[in-house]
């Protein structure tokens, strides 16, 4: 059998999920892009997709729940200067496709005669990250069912004090095709798996919570007996670390913050301010400051939707574009924002591969794919050592972020008390108050422990939900406030 090149098995794919069966090929794309293209429009694209979902979820020992669905659809946007129209319909034919490309485009004048040239055919560059993997279809419902028994008794048999374990199994396959007013062509077949456990411990009438789990852009069969377990392991530890915890101490101190999933802070307070239309409108903190200080020394940020298999990777982005490994600050020095195509065009610079939308009936913008912070050269145990009196927090709960000032507040849902170097004792109830600008100045030390989320993370911006990775190594942040109920 010989093997198709994976951009073109990817676009062969998707044509067969969503222009085939409903009688389109590449001329209706056209035609529906020339109807636009007959008002003077800065950029226009359309944008297919088909998502099949299922999802499982066990409470008190039994999979009480389990769901499936099926949405496809298609969205229709024009761009000018400023401007955006866009239509969606969930019903994929030629004539719903030329009914919202004639709306959209009344955005604009029409075009002179003569003015439109038909675009030439071009297949996008991409990127193969990830298998194109129908994850749901990789295990059957029974090992499904299976898999969630194991998380509940392995919980339930690591400690007595387990009183109660949930669990909950997702998986997606995601198809999407992008044409594009310039004649581009782009697919994508984004398989997305996630496995979360939280396991509650009770002990002389005190009940906490401890959660855990991870996924990415692979097959169910990645959550063998081995990872199961490790989130286990992971959840009853922090229900139980929890269960002997303390009123934590306020005011302003020293924070270390612990390394991979922290770095949810990093992407909330710093990686929204970096987001190019907060920066072209001017209501970012970044905004004007590139070329500038704006960290410590040694700080380096990336966004990258390179990593392969991670949760927030893309082979290409929702307009297209490939993904890229873009540098946003590099030892310090704020070197650029992430861009989709409008507002690279309106700031006149490229697109970063980050054009993103949740579903067919979203307009797309500029939103982060994987963001993390590289590692330095200090020990971890050192920079703990190095705290005489100060939080260390392993683990984050909710957030917000304002991203005009950067001003932003977050839960820790593991942290521990420590003094002279020595921890201490585990607190509850921490919250960390800060401005992420200010707060990128303040660090002082940076681990040489660099690691990125277990796979868990989805970000939401202007009612928009996407799945994104975040990581960072264990930092020393100097002057932080800290709430606590002590």
């Amino acid at each position: 059998m010989i093997s198709r090149e994976p951009t073109l098995e990817r676009l062969a794919i998707a044509q067969r999920l969503l222009l085939e069966p409903f009688g389109l090929d590449e001329s209706h794309l056209s035609r529906a892009l020339n109807e636009i293209k007959a008002h003077k429009v800065d950029d226009a694209d359309l944008y297919f997709q088909y998502t099949r979902s299922e999802g499982w979820s066990l409470e008190e020992g039994i999979v009480k729940t389990g769901s499936f669905s099926i949405d496809q659809g298609v969205g229709v946007r024009a761009v000018s200067g400023e401007k955006t129209a866009f239509a969606y319909s969930d019903d994929i034919s030629e004539a719903s496709l030329l009914d919202a490309a004639r709306t959209v485009r009344s955005i604009s004048a029409a075009a002179k005669e003569g003015r439109h040239k038909v675009a030439t055919k071009k297949i996008a560059k991409s990127r193969s990250l990830y298998p194109g993997v129908d994850p749901i279809a990789s295990l059957d419902s029974n090992a499904k069912v299976a898999l969630l028994g194991k998380v509940e008794a392995r919980a339930r048999a690591r400690d007595p004090r387990v009183a109660q374990v949930m669990a909950g199994l997702a998986a997606e396959y995601d198809v999407v095709l992008v044409a594009r007013a310039d004649g581009t062509l782009a697919a994508d077949v984004r398989p997305l798996v996630r496995l979360s456990v939280t396991v509650i411990a009770e002990h002389n009438g005190r009940r906490e919570m401890g959660s855990a789990g991870g996924g990415g852009r692979f097959g169910l069969a990645y959550f063998d007996d081995a990872l199961i377990g490790g989130y286990v392991d992971d959840a009853v530890r922090q229900a139980l670390v929890n269960l002997e915890s303390r009123p934590a101490p306020a005011g302003e101190m020293t924070v270390v913050l612990g390394a991979g999933w922290p770095g949810i802070l990093l992407h909330e307070a710093i990686g929204h301010g970096l987001e190019g239309d907060f920066n072209r409108k001017g209501s970012s903190a970044f905004s004007g400051r590139i070329g500038q200080r704006v960290a410590a020394k040694g700080v380096t940020v990336l966004d990258d939707g390179t990593i392969a298999d991670r949760r927030g990777s893309l082979n290409v982005d929702d307009e297209g574009n490939a993904s890229q490994r873009n540098v946003l600050i590099e030892d310090g020095i704020l070197k650029g924002y992430i861009q989709d195509s409008m507002n690279a065009r309106l700031m006149g610079v490229k697109p970063t591969g980050n054009g993103r939308r949740e579903s067919y009936a979203h307009i797309p913008m500029p939103r982060m794919t994987n963001t993390y912070m590289l590692g330095g050269d200090k020990d971890p145990q050192e920079i703990i050592a190095s705290i005489d009196k100060g939080l260390y927090a392993t683990n984050f709960g909710g957030g917000q972020v304002d991203i005009t000032s950067g001003k932003f507040v977050f839960s820790a849902s593991e942290a521990y008390w420590v003094e002279k170097g020595k921890v201490l004792y585990p607190v509850k109830g921490a919250t960390i108050v800060g401005s992420g600008p200010e707060s990128l100045k303040k660090v002082t030390l940076i681990g040489n422990d660099m690691a990125l989320d277990p796979g868990v993370g989805t970000c939401g911006k202007e009612g928009q939900s996407v799945p994104v990775g975040v990581g960072q190594p264990t930092l020393r942040i100097d002057g932080l406030t800290v709430g606590g109920t002590a």
